[in-house]
């Protein structure tokens, strides 16, 4: 049964946030969604992230985050950095940005709360995280109980993905009815290319992947 209170969903414009976006349209009554400019390299993401907002008809906010591409050297932030391909034996790779996923779900939290919403919906999943630390299960326990302390406030993060990896995100969209609009119309790659992307990039190749084993799976049932 659908919940009748309102989310707010983080949003990208990418696979797993429209994923999202669309799994909090059918549990809660009313969804808002909060996009970030943090002066990533594929700053497309904005343009489509409002383009399926309003096609979704839910409202659409960005915020400027840009102080986070000045706190570290990433790939993500910093066109002069190659990007990993792989992920290092022995560190993380170079697309991690350290802090984002804790400042996001700071920030969301205070938008949230002045718009008296307290769940909150994020994409990240432990099953394919490339290894970043701000994507497991613990971490955002723990920014859950550590917001709600900071702000006295009893919000919910929702992280319908945590447990799937890329295959389980495909078919989820299925379920939702959303698999053509995520196929054709989100932004995943880290180069900025629309759909399925420049297919060499760490995420284009995650993506593909998971695409691939679902529509094998699909069409032998």
């Amino acid at each position: 049964m659908k919940s009748k209170e309102s989310a707010l969903v983080l949003f990208s414009g990418g696979q797993d946030s429209t994923t999202c976006l669309f799994w909090a349209i059918k549990e809660f009554e009313s969804v808002r969604t909060l996009c970030f400019t943090y002066g990533q390299r594929h700053s497309k993401e904005v343009e489509i992230a409002r383009n399926i907002a309003h096609q979704a008809n839910v409202p659409f906010q960005m915020l400027d985050a840009s102080i986070i591409s000045q706190l570290s050297v990433n790939s993500l932030t910093d066109v002069n950095v190659v990007m990993d391909s792989e992920k290092p034996e022995d560190n993380y790779p170079n697309t991690f940005v350290p802090g984002r996923n804790l400042l996001f779900l700071t920030f969301a939290a205070v938008i949230a709360r002045s718009h008296g919403i307290r769940h909150i919906v994020t994409g990240v999943s432990e099953a394919d995280y490339s290894g970043y630390p701000d994507c497991r299960d613990t971490f955002i326990m723990s920014a859950n109980t550590s917001i709600n302390l900071a702000m006295d406030e009893h919000f919910q993060i929702h992280t319908p993905l945590m447990w799937r990896d890329k295959t389980a995100v495909w078919e989820l969209a299925d379920e939702l009815g959303v698999f053509a609009l995520i196929r054709d119309k989100t932004l995943t790659c880290y180069n900025g290319i629309i759909a399925d992307g420049c297919g060499e990039c760490p995420s284009c190749r995650l993506r593909k992947q998971g695409l691939d084993n679902y529509l094998k799976i699909k069409n032998h049932t």
